[in-house]
C-alpha cells in the first residue's frame, strides 16, 4: 500500500524512495503479470517520476521539473513509458490523477463520432494523458480530414493557461518529427505545456 511509502512529518508526507520503487514494482506485478519488473537502469527516470507525482518541490527543482507543467515522457519504442504514465497516478492524490488514452483510440472514436471527440478530449476539465503521440494517422469523417490529435493539443493548452489544468503524454518521436505531424503551434506549446524526461536512444525493447 502507498501509505507503507511514507511517513508523516510535521503534517508532510515524506517518502522512502526504494520503498516507493517497490511498490510501484508490486503495481506492474498486479497490473501486467509477473513478468514485470523495474530495471536498475531504469532508476534515474523513476526517481524524477516519482518525485514529480509526489509533488517533492526540493526534488523537483534538483531535477528541473515545474509542477505547473505535465509530463511528456519520451523513449524508443518498448522502453516502457506507457507503463509507468499509467502506474504514476497511483502516486498522487485523487483529484490529481489523470485518465491515459491512446491517439489510436481517440483516432478511431473521431472516425466514428466526428469532432465531438475533439471538444471531450481537448476541453475535458481534469488532468488527461495522451498515449503514443505521432503514431496515428489522420482520420476523416464523413469526407472531413482532421488532425484530431493536433487539434486536441492546442485545446489542452488554452485549458492550462486559462485554468492550470494539466496534460501528459508519451511519444517515441523528437521534436522535428512531431512538428512534421502536428504542425508549428503545437510544437511552440509543448515546451509551455510540458516537463520533458526522456529515456535514453539505447534502452533496449523490453517487450522482446
Amino acid at each position: 500500500m502507498l501509505e507503507k511509502c511514507y511517513t508523516i512529518e510535521n503534517n508532510y508526507r515524506m517518502f522512502d524512495f526504494n520503498m516507493c520503487v517497490r511498490y510501484l514494482n508490486h503495481l506492474g506485478k498486479q497490473k501486467y503479470g509477473p513478468s514485470f519488473f523495474i530495471r536498475k537502469e531504469d532508476l534515474p527516470i523513476l526517481h524524477k517520476l516519482i518525485s514529480y507525482a509526489i509533488a517533492s518541490e526540493e526534488n523537483c527543482k534538483n531535477h528541473g521539473l515545474d509542477l505547473n507543467k505535465g509530463i511528456l515522457l519520451t523513449g524508443p519504442v518498448g522502453c516502457g513509458k506507457t507503463t509507468l504514465i499509467s502506474l504514476l497516478p497511483n502516486f498522487m492524490y485523487a483529484h490529481q490523477k489523470y485518465l491515459v488514452k491512446n491517439t489510436r483510440d481517440i483516432a478511431s472514436e473521431f472516425h466514428k463520432e466526428g469532432f465531438e471527440i475533439i471538444h471531450r478530449y481537448g476541453r475535458r476539465e481534469k488532468a488527461f494523458c495522451i498515449d503514443d503521440l505521432g503514431v496515428e494517422h489522420n482520420i476523416k469523417h464523413f469526407g472531413n480530414e482532421c488532425n484530431t490529435i493536433g487539434e486536441i493539443m492546442l485545446q489542452r493548452y488554452e485549458l492550462q493557461v486559462s485554468q492550470g489544468i494539466i496534460t501528459y503524454a508519451t511519444t517515441n518521436l523528437n521534436a522535428d518529427e512531431l512538428e512534421d505531424i502536428y504542425g508549428i503551434r503545437v510544437r511552440s506549446r509543448l515546451r509551455s505545456m510540458f516537463n520533458l524526461i526522456s529515456f535514453p536512444e539505447a534502452t533496449p525493447d523490453k517487450r522482446k
